[in-house]
């Protein structure tokens, strides 16, 4: 699988990710049962598919996800990028907040640390800002941990300009990790062009929109502890009927390059020249392989076009 570089002077990545949220289990943002014996195979194709990196989070399933490639991963340490992230704590009661002192940054690190069954983390994110801390605590204290060896590249998810700028103030940002695809496009005005600009790399969470745009979406088929029925609006009414009919629109040109519109919709995130790398999320092997193809090739100008188009229409 082709591979691009995490920002200036950065490690070199597949195209595609393997997005490690829904192998957390239950918890309020899950989605649903799943069985770790099947994670566990799904992370084992992504490494046989060339599929270098994982992303996840300690709050996925409250460190089950990270404990799950942990144990995938055991033996195969050197062969994979490992990105994790702080600062969504939770209390005894399992309810969560944002939080991210350097206090709290540290004790964060550790668990993740002996979750992960390893030595270091190659890229420690901040999950999503800290409006109570300011930005300057959190970011020096992620310059530590990676003088101290413990994190080799640190980035951040969910920010914007302004806080990127502070941040870089101290420290080069290696990556930020927002949320891109063809129903969500904030990031393309002014955070794209300035992670281009600055050296930043980009890798895109929710490329396909969590399963909407697979082209094989069916909602009936969702447990009712999934959180896209129990927390997001984006599967409620407009955005879901939205979504569906620019779906439709897609398939059309999907089938053009025998691709699935899940593919395409990887395939057009991937197309920005800002990203470094789309993270695909799955839970069982045949999802990876799905997965997996929205990469190695191009849409050309012509559908890109015509993909704006619908977008337009919408």
């Amino acid at each position: 699988m082709d591979k691009r570089q995490l920002g200036v002077n950065g490690p070199l990545l597949t195209e595609i990710g393997f997005g490690a949220w829904a192998i957390g289990g239950a918890w309020k943002f899950g989605w649903g049962r799943v069985v770790d014996r099947e994670s566990v195979e799904a992370i084992h194709k992504a490494l046989d598919l060339g599929i270098n990196w994982i992303d996840t989070a300690a709050v996925y399933g409250f460190g089950h996800s990270e404990e799950v490639i942990g144990k995938a991963t055991r033996g195969k340490r050197d062969n994979v990028f490992i990105a994790t992230k702080c600062g969504q704590v939770w209390n005894e009661r399992r309810k969560v907040r944002t939080h991210l002192t350097a206090e709290s940054i540290r004790k964060e690190a550790e668990e993740s640390l002996r979750r992960l069954q390893t030595e270091y983390i190659d890229l420690y994110q901040f999950h999503w800002p800290d409006e109570e801390t300011p930005v300057e605590e959190s970011w020096t204290e992620m310059v530590r941990l990676k003088n101290e060896g413990k994190i080799r590249h640190i980035g951040v998810c969910n920010f914007g300009v302004d806080l990127l700028q502070r941040c870089e103030k101290i420290a080069h940002v290696q990556s930020l990790q927002p949320i891109y695809n063809l129903l969500e496009r904030d990031v393309e005005n002014e955070i794209l062009p300035y992670c281009k600009y600055h050296g930043i790399g980009v890798v895109a969470y929710s490329p396909m929109q969590s399963g909407l745009l697979t082209g094989s979406f069916d909602i009936t088929k969702l447990a009712t502890d999934d959180w896209r029925v129990t927390q997001s609006e984006k599967f409620k009414e407009p955005k879901f009927s939205r979504g569906l009919r620019l779906v439709e629109q897609l398939r059309p040109i999907a089938t053009k390059y025998n691709k699935t519109v899940g593919q395409l919709a990887i395939a057009w995130v991937l197309m920005n020249e800002a990203v470094t790398s789309a993270i695909a999320g799955a839970r069982r092997k045949d999802q990876v392989e799905q997965n997996a193809v929205g990469a190695g090739w191009k849409i050309s100008g012509a559908d890109m076009h015509k993909i704006q188009q619908a977008l337009a229409d919408e």
